[in-house]
């Protein structure tokens, strides 16, 4: 076994290993704290494939926003030291239902998916090719770009998710009065 493979496994039991803590776990804010390395570990995926702007993409908008703001309205709430209530049983077994569906297409995905062997160049593609690279220049310029292979949707529905973050945190850092009786 190479050393990449060795390295791609380890980051890949880290990524399910935080993950699976993030969402079994009784405390919240361990949850939150989870999540982060989860999050962290799939930056260092990225890295390690040599993605290295959509790496640092994922560490300021996942890690550094969404997780942030979790954290914060967290603290900003009087139950982040309390257990989380018991799943409801019918909740725990719909959930079951839909990661074995999720699971099972993800599977026929991947089957229908050519993948090409290491080395092979895609024609067009590459630092000679007029501009086709993935330089962090052309990644700029197709984000703000509004011809047909623009990006400027998706860059704007990242900011739709952080204000959507957000008002979220918002909510469930907003205190409600107790009772009076």
């Amino acid at each position: 076994m190479s050393a990449s493979a060795v390295v791609f496994y380890i980051l890949s039991f880290f990524i399910l290993a935080t993950g699976l803590l993030a969402v079994t776990s009784r405390k919240i804010f361990r949850s939150a704290i989870w999540l982060l390395f989860s999050l962290t570990g799939i930056a260092g995926l990225y890295f390690w494939l040599q993605m290295e702007f959509i790496a640092a993409v994922q560490i300021v908008v996942y890690v550094g926003g969404i997780v942030v703001l979790i954290i914060f309205s967290i603290f900003l709430t009087q139950q982040s030291g309390k257990d989380l209530p018991p799943p409801v049983r019918g909740r725990a077994v719909f959930s079951a239902l839909a990661v074995c569906a999720g699971f099972a297409l993800t599977c026929v995905l991947l089957r229908g998916y050519a993948f090409r062997p290491a080395g092979y160049a895609v024609a067009g593609a590459g630092p000679g090719s007029g501009g086709a690279g993935a330089s962090v220049g052309n990644i700029g310029a197709q984000l703000l770009s509004t011809t047909e292979h623009g990006y400027v949707l998706p860059f704007e529905v990242i900011s739709i998710l952080l204000l959507a973050a957000m008002v979220g945190c918002i909510v469930i850092a907003i205190k409600t009065k107790p009772e009076d009786q």
